[in-house]
């Protein structure tokens, strides 16, 4: 195991009274998005997405989570924006390409990864939502990419 496992317990702890993301009946995906719309391109790079817009793939309805802090990180952006996306507990991760240890961290929250995605966010959604997408076994990048 590598030394960080022991600290993915207390990057997805949240309090109590916080209710993020799944709501009754209410599913949704994150996707890597260049910019804060539906009509975004997918960004490929997963650690260094400017956005993750969670959708609901029935409605289109979506809230845009600024990953700045990850931006320009020196190193750990994955892992970071793996925890940013975790503490939304997304039904799915759809994107370009993603890191061992991003892709770790996303696979122990119990998100299936979707990687190779290309096009708008509308058009990822829309794959997803009509079974065109396979949940990825393994991440499609190396480290530090």
């Amino acid at each position: 195991m590598p030394p960080w496992h022991n600290l993915l317990p207390a990057l997805f702890r949240l309090p109590s009274e916080v209710h993020l993301f799944k709501e009754k009946d209410v599913e949704k995906i994150a996707i890597s998005a260049s910019d804060q719309s539906l009509e975004a391109q997918v960004e490929p790079r997963f650690g260094r997405a400017p956005y993750f817009l969670l959708v609901n793939p029935e409605t289109m309805e979506f809230e845009a989570v600024a990953n700045r802090q990850n931006l320009q990180a020196a190193q750990g952006a994955g892992i970071q924006a793996a925890a940013l996306v975790a503490r939304h507990r997304p039904a799915a991760l759809l994107t370009g390409f993603c890191g061992p240890k991003a892709y770790q961290t996303l696979t122990a929250a119990d998100i299936p990864v979707f990687l190779g995605v290309t096009g708008s966010v509308r058009q990822a959604v829309q794959q997803y939502r009509a079974g065109r997408l396979t949940p990825s076994q393994a991440p499609n990048a190396p480290g530090h990419w």
